[in-house]
C-alpha cells in the first residue's frame, strides 16, 4: 500500500513539473542568467522533489513546494559559482585589452538584477509568476507581512533606480 502512495506522489510531482516547467525555468533563469544552467537547475529540482517527496506534508502544495526547491537549488548553484567566479574574473581581467562598454540605458531586467536576492525573488514570484503573497511566503518560509514589506521595499528601490536613470 505504501508503494502505491509513493508512486502516486511521484506521478503528481512529475505532472506538476511538466505543467509548470516554463515557470520553474523562468524562475531559475532569473537567478543564473544562463539557459543551460537554468535547465540543469530545473532538472535537479524535480529530481530532489521526487527523491524527497516524503517530506511534503500536504500534497495540495506540490506546485509551491517545487518553487521552493527551485529557489533553493538556484541559490546553492550561485553560491558554488561565486567561489569559482572570483578566480575566473581575475584571470579574464588579466587578458582584457579591449575598451569598456559603458551603456546607460535603463532596462527592467538590469534593475531587477541589481536588487538583492530576497527582494528580487519576491518581485519575480509576484509579478512574473503571478503568485499570491501567501504562496510566496510559503515558498520562502517567511511571514506574509515580511513578504509584503520586501515587495514594497523592492518596488521603492526600483522606483529610485528609475528616477536616477531619468535624471
Amino acid at each position: 500500500m505504501a508503494l502505491f502512495k509513493k508512486k502516486r506522489l511521484e506521478d503528481q510531482i512529475a505532472e506538476c513539473a511538466e505543467q509548470y516547467k516554463e515557470n520553474y525555468y523562468r524562475l531559475a533563469y532569473s537567478y543564473v542568467k544562463n539557459v543551460d544552467d537554468a535547465l540543469d537547475i530545473v532538472q535537479e529540482s524535480v529530481y530532489k522533489a521526487i527523491y524527497s517527496g516524503k517530506s511534503l506534508k500536504n500534497q495540495d502544495y506540490i506546485k509551491t513546494w517545487i518553487y521552493k526547491i527551485v529557489v533553493n537549488t538556484s541559490l546553492d548553484f550561485l553560491r558554488k559559482q561565486k567561489k569559482n567566479i572570483v578566480v575566473d574574473e581575475e584571470l579574464l581581467e588579466s587578458f582584457d585589452f579591449g575598451a569598456i562598454d559603458d551603456y546607460e540605458d535603463f532596462d527592467l531586467q538590469k534593475a531587477l538584477d541589481n536588487l538583492p536576492f530576497k527582494y528580487r525573488t519576491v518581485v519575480t514570484l509576484r509579478y512574473f509568476e503571478d503568485m499570491k503573497i501567501n504562496e510566496i511566503a510559503e515558498i520562502l518560509n517567511e511571514n506574509t507581512n515580511t513578504v509584503k514589506t520586501r515587495l514594497y521595499k523592492s518596488l521603492e528601490m526600483l522606483r529610485i533606480k528609475i528616477s536616477d536613470e531619468e535624471v
